[in-house]
């Protein structure tokens, strides 16, 4: 399977998580509904390295990499934790198209840190998803 397959199972599953989550946090607070996630998500990864990977491979991470998983692990949390509350607070509908505004950030970050040269047409499409978010999470007066 190539790239392109895997990222779209990547955001089937991160449909579903937000239609099941948005379920799953009613009267739970939200950091608690996060916390119980994560739990979930590091048992499940855990399942899956230990099936397929020695335990051993961990100590050939290197200190660079073990800082920026590190880093890049404080960052889901975080964004776990202010998507569960804005789900909370918010119709899963109007929160999830908003979350993938991460998607702009992404090709920000990409271009500034990683300095990946962006296309033109990653440029138009990242305007378009901004007037799609937009569009979808706006609520019209009734």
């Amino acid at each position: 399977m190539n790239w392109m397959l895997w990222a779209l199972l990547s955001a089937l599953f991160a449909g579903i998580t937000a239609v099941l989550a948005k379920i799953g946090v009613e009267n739970v607070n939200s950091n608690l509904a996060t916390a119980l996630r994560t739990s979930v998500v590091l048992l499940f990864s855990w399942a899956i390295v230990l099936s397929t990977s020695p335990l051993s491979a961990v100590a050939e991470i290197s200190r660079r990499s073990w800082i920026f998983l590190t880093l890049s692990g404080i960052a889901t949390g975080l964004s776990w934790l202010c998507y569960f509350r804005a789900l909370q607070w918010g119709d899963a509908s109007r929160v999830a198209p908003i979350d993938k505004l991460s998607v702009i950030f992404v090709l920000l970050f990409s271009g500034l840190i990683l300095r990946e040269r962006l296309l033109w047409t990653q440029w138009l499409g990242a305007g378009l998803i901004v007037s799609g978010v937009l569009l979808a999470a706006w609520k019209p007066a009734a």
